[in-house]
């Protein structure tokens, strides 16, 4: 069970989406769970990544700042996966 950054629920691990930052603070979205780095979750859901966003969870999760690029990646990259 891990807790969505967003709407603070706790889910088990395959209903979110890992965000991962990785040892040279590359910041991406990780849809298998499988790279190493520190880990942040997230529902499937933009409003969920908008709540986070907005009170600077990312941040505080990996202890650094989060340039607007990689968020606008990140919300790029969920948006898309919801229309698979």
């Amino acid at each position: 069970m891990r807790m969505c950054l967003g709407c603070q629920e706790m889910k088990p691990k395959k209903e979110l989406i890992r965000v991962v930052k990785d040892k040279e603070n590359n910041i991406t979205v990780d849809f298998k769970g499988k790279r190493p780095g520190r880990g942040a979750y997230i529902c499937k859901s933009v409003s969920c990544f908008d709540k986070a966003r907005k009170a600077k969870k990312f941040e505080r999760a990996f202890e650094s700042q989060i340039s607007e690029e990689i968020y606008n990646t990140l919300h790029q990259q969920l948006e898309e996966s919801n229309d698979e």
